[in-house]
């Protein structure tokens, strides 16, 4: 599956921007320098977190990563999930109490499960900062990321939605709308995979490393992460209407839970050796 970078207004600034985040000579000029320098940990208080979990046909979703990765599947099934979130002033951690100074733009990640526990493949990233989707783009290997035409997230009492519009764009399309319930229940194709729903939330949520594969280079980029989900402070929510056409036309009510809030910090970030 292709990360190339659209943007989702065909006008001449959005096409000189992806010819920007398309670059191979930035990248190959990028690497050269950062690989002599130490990583900058980075480091959000991110809220609002709200997982969507569907349950693929495993080759369906085999077919969309790259031949050697191997995705976690059982029964014939395999788990995509899309996370969104509301970063808190997302930068260095080295900037201490300076950080606040910083934005705080929405993002949303889309990826499959890694037989190695804790590792996920990530086929999509999407944030709604055209400074932060180009600054991925051009200083980072693990989050190509796309620009929506339009990107809303977030929580209303009870209620939460997200609204992601690729426009003529790259990004893929979302919209749903869940609600806090008091039930930990678990759809019928995840009861036949983990023993309960606590199972269930912690495999989906505790990760410690991302990893996608490098256009143009045949090798694999790694992330490591920090994300201390407090499984205690889980929200379960029932999903009231979902449209994501990437998680198939046979996919069904997603398995949805939030996580109100969680400090999250990018650790490292490096190339696979081949």
């Amino acid at each position: 599956m292709t990360n190339h970078y659209v943007h989702p207004a065909p006008s001449l600034p959005g096409r000189l921007l992806a010819r920007l985040a398309n670059s191979r000579r930035i990248a190959v000029a990028r690497r050269a320098v950062f690989s002599r320098l130490p990583f900058l940990t980075l480091e959000s208080d991110v809220r609002d977190v709200v997982y969507l979990t569907w349950m693929m046909d495993a080759a369906a979703a085999q077919a969309m990563v790259p031949a050697g990765v191997r995705l976690w599947q059982r029964n014939g099934l395999a788990p995509f999930s899309v996370l969104t979130y509301r970063h808190g002033h997302f930068g260095p951690a080295l900037a201490g109490p300076a950080r606040r100074l910083l934005p705080s733009p929405l993002q949303s990640n889309w990826r499959f499960y890694l037989e190695e526990p804790g590792k996920v493949y990530f086929v999509r990233n999407v944030m709604d900062s055209p400074l932060h989707a180009l600054g991925t783009r051009m200083f980072s290997d693990i989050l190509p990321t796309h620009l929506p035409a339009r990107f809303e997230h977030g929580r209303n009492g009870d209620q939460y939605a997200t609204s992601i519009e690729p426009g003529a764009g790259s990004a893929p399309l979302l919209e749903a709308r869940m609600r806090v319930s008091a039930l930990r229940h678990l759809p019928a194709n995840l009861a036949g995979v983990f023993a309960n729903w606590d199972e269930a939330v912690s495999f989906l949520a505790c990760q410690h490393t991302a990893i996608i594969e490098v256009p143009g280079l045949g090798r694999m980029a790694e992330s490591e992460i920090s994300l201390p989900i407090p499984l205690g402070e889980v929200l379960p929510l029932e999903a009231e209407s979902v449209h994501c056409p990437m998680a198939g036309a046979d996919a069904g009510t997603p398995f949805c839970f939030a996580v109100p809030r969680v400090r999250f910090k990018v650790l490292s970030e490096s190339l696979a050796a081949s």
